[in-house]
């Protein structure tokens, strides 16, 4: 594992069109013969048993006040009960929060004890959402979140990510990820905005498979891969209101082109699980879309592995979503639907759920047949992984869980996934001037690696990881103590479940900046994902806009560091900024990286895996129609965001030159060959992310002013110039039409590249 990581950090670059699969499959005949074996063995209960899946909560030991004992332990009689009577197939998550390598040993030792010892037929297949990186672990290397390492545009650096966050997960004793998160980010409303890999089908697909690739492994899962889950499938993140878990519309043409397109990518390259939209979407619940979920995801794309329902879904079809009169129906109505296994997940909703699927199946409510291919489904997951060979000790296993090479990769991803927004030449910092580091998430970890963070949501700083540094932190260690003054500026908290602000310590604040150089102004949200992280609007709150305010009248240069897991609008402080740095949430080394980058010893080369909006009530995308553009004066020049998707500075500049293609005309079926030069004009080595658009004039069906198509990263020395090829291929050109299929329509491209652009015909 370290000889693979260290030739990740020696520089691995890999273009977006070099990870391509045709569904990869991980089954094998003799697989398929156990599972048939399994199957033809178990009853009706342990069959139900196995799409049952229940939360770490409901097998711990709890004092006589029901608070679960610490250390946590496993009781071996609600082990017992639930693994061995009910027979449940999965068990999930933590506690509450992080758990010690010795808890999870603990844990891991109690729930495959039944099997073991041969009191159930099938092992408990583990689930844990390590989200960035093994966040449930005490001492596991914490990443940047999917949305920073989505701006790294680096598919080799996602693949290594998914490798490390696979081996320290396995090291935990785990064989199942709920990740990647493959929504696609285009409401950032949305609380769960900063897990998705952005607002591009294609960017995401790149991203999305790397990943899974990295957690699965390209030849297969061993001691050192884990399960994938792709999440939500589909369409949760385009919620109408912005607020989590309420209804999307989402008509058939963007489900097929935008929203579908990341998770059949993902299948293709194998992805084992999925985990189901808790949403609606056009009036239909996720876990009761039949269409999705049997006929596009299983039959058309050929799935061999499970769905599982997010927490407590199958319920809240009846309490929630209101398409079930009772809560039986709404197991019935989802299991026929496709969803494979139930994330219940306590007790005792558990063993009513195992009883009222009985009933269906006994009544023919369920069939037979749709139930043995759930199981199926779920045993052929738990032999892929290898839970049916002897369990290894895993603490003495795996000696690179948290090794200085893991470090070294965080950080590197941190390094690439940081953007450079504005920049008037106050970057890079000298080393001597004095800085005054200030604002709300100047000062504490937290606010580095958002929500999913030893805890839940993320906010509790009593558990952050040891030695870890904030950017206050990062850059008292990188420049000195003397040279940096510090003031908190304004603080964020909740107020009755909302986020807020106030400003704090208004006399330090004005007195250390008179004393400053430079002011480092760190501003952001509070941590929170899921429903506790609903907004109300977009736009950062009066505090942080008035501190900003404040030390723009000190007269001293002010350089904005965004710590955000959505792009806030921050449109009335923007001019006035000497420099603007989006952070995103880059996760424990963020502050290293920060400090780095600030300081110039590390050149920023993150892109914006989004469309940075300039207004709250104007949220574009750059594959916008034209008419979006359309001026009210009829002028095209509407189309007027903070910062375009793809976006990015550098310390250097790069100069592109000689668009050429290797065919004008084409056929249908044809592939055109494109090359571009670019050249660093800099003085200093430069990473550059050359992204490749097309343009069709004119469609049947109203076509974007420009779509992504194709993307590579690359290292170029100073006063170098490198040549670039891809290749468009005949689906690059497609579109769903009218009919409802995909096709192609004879007529002019043009491709972009940067300024540049050259055009072609389709006959």
């Amino acid at each position: 594992m370290n000889a693979r990581i260290i030739a990740f950090v020696t520089g691995l670059f890999v273009s977006s069109t070099l990870l391509a699969q045709t569904n990869k499959s991980l089954s094998t005949p003799k697989i398929e013969a156990q599972v048939e074996a399994d199957l033809a063995k178990m009853s009706i209960a342990e069959k139900v048993g196995q799409t049952c899946q229940i939360t770490l909560d409901v097998l711990l030991k709890k004092d006589d006040d029901g608070k679960l004992i610490e250390p946590v332990e496993i009781d071996p009689e609600k082990v017992q009960e639930a693994i061995v009577k009910y027979g449940v197939g999965s068990v999930l998550n933590v506690g509450w929060k992080t758990l010690s390598m010795e808890e999870w040993n603990g844990v891991m030792e109690g729930v495959h004890a039944p099997f073991q010892d041969k009191e159930s037929k099938s092992p408990v297949l583990y689930g844990i959402d390590a989200i960035h990186g093994v966040n449930y672990t005490i001492g596991g290397t914490l990443f940047p979140q999917e949305i920073g390492l989505a701006a790294t545009w680096n598919p080799g650096l996602a693949m290594q990510f998914g490798q490390a966050t696979a081996y320290e997960t396995r090291a935990s004793g785990i064989h199942w990820n709920f990740s990647p998160v493959l929504d696609l980010g285009r409401q950032p409303l949305w609380s769960r905005n900063f897990e998705t890999l952005g607002e591009d089908p294609f960017l995401v697909s790149e991203m999305g498979k790397a990943i899974v690739c990295g957690y699965q492994g390209d030849g297969g899962i061993n001691s050192e891969h884990v399960a994938a889950c792709m999440k939500h499938f589909v369409g949760y993140s385009n919620p109408s209101t912005g607020r989590d878990r309420t209804p999307a519309w989402i008509p058939e043409k963007y489900m097929q082109e935008l929203y579908l397109p990341p998770f059949k990518a993902a299948v293709e390259e194998g992805a084992l699980t999925v985990m189901i939209n808790s949403g609606v979407v056009n009036g239909i619940p996720g876990h009761e879309n039949y269409e999705l979920l049997t006929e596009t995801l299983k039959n058309e794309w050929g799935f061999e592995g499970f769905a599982v329902s997010d927490w407590e879904d199958f319920i809240m079809l009846h309490t929630v979503h209101r398409t079930a009169e009772t809560l039986k129906d709404g197991i019935i109505n989802a299991i026929n639907a496709g969803v494979d296994m139930s994330m219940v997940p306590l007790a005792p909703q558990y063993q009513e759920y195992c009883k009222l699927m009985i009933e269906a199946v006994n009544e023919g409510s369920i069939s037979q047949e749709r139930l043995d291919d759930a199981v199926r489904r779920i045993l052929r997951v738990k032999y892929i992984v290898g839970l049916y060979e002897k369990r290894m000790n895993q603490a003495k296993e795996y000696d690179d869980f948290g090794s200085e090479a893991m470090h070294q990769l965080a950080l590197e991803s941190a390094l690439e996934s940081i953007t450079l927004l504005e920049n008037d030449g106050v970057l890079p910092l000298k080393k001597e001037q004095k800085v005054l580091i200030t604002g709300p998430t100047s000062n504490n970890l937290i606010y580095l690696n958002g929500a999913w963070t030893h805890t839940w949501q993320g906010d509790n700083p009593n558990f952050n990881t040891e030695g870890r540094l904030s950017v206050r932190e990062a850059i008292e260690t990188h420049v000195g103590k003397e040279n940096v003054l510090f003031s908190q500026g304004a603080e964020l908290y909740l107020d009755e479940g909302f986020e807020a602000s106030k400003l704090s310590g208004r006399d330090d604040f004005l007195s250390k900046s008179a004393q400053s150089d430079v002011i480092i102004l760190c501003l952001g949200e509070f941590p929170s994902t899921e429903k506790p992280g609903d907004i109300r609007s977009l736009n950062l709150d009066a505090a942080q806009l008035e501190l900003a305010q404040m030390a723009y009248a000190s007269g001293k240069p002010v350089v904005l560091v965004l710590l955000e897991g959505r792009p806030r609008i921050i449109r009335e402080i923007v001019e006035d900024a000497s420099g603007i740095v989006q952070a995103y949430l880059p996760g424990d080394f963020g502050g290293e990286a920060l400090a780095q980058l600030l300081y110039g010893e590390e050149n920023f080369s993150g892109k914006l895996p989004y469309t940075y909006h300039k207004y709250d009530g104007q949220i574009e995308f750059y594959d916008h129609a034209r008419s979006v553009a359309r001026h009210k004066a009829n002028h095209f020049d509407a189309f007027d965001p903070q910062w375009e998707f793809g976006y990015g500075l550098s310390y250097t500049t790069f100069e592109y030159s000689n668009l050429t293609l290797d065919k004008t005309t084409i056929g249908e079926g044809d592939s055109v060959v494109v090359t571009v030069d670019v050249t660093n004009t800099g003085d200093r080595e430069g990473k550059e992310v050359v992204q490749l658009y097309i343009s069709d004039h004119f469609a049947s069906m109203t076509p974007a002013v420009k779509s992504l198509k194709a993307f590579e990263k690359v290292v170029i020395g100073a006063k170098d110039k490198k040549s670039i090829k891809f290749v468009i291929a005949p689906e690059d050109l497609q579109f769903y039409g009218k009919d409802g299929k995909w096709i192609s329509e004879p007529g002019t491209f043009s491709v972009r590249i940067e300024t540049l652009s050259a055009d072609f015909e389709l006959k």
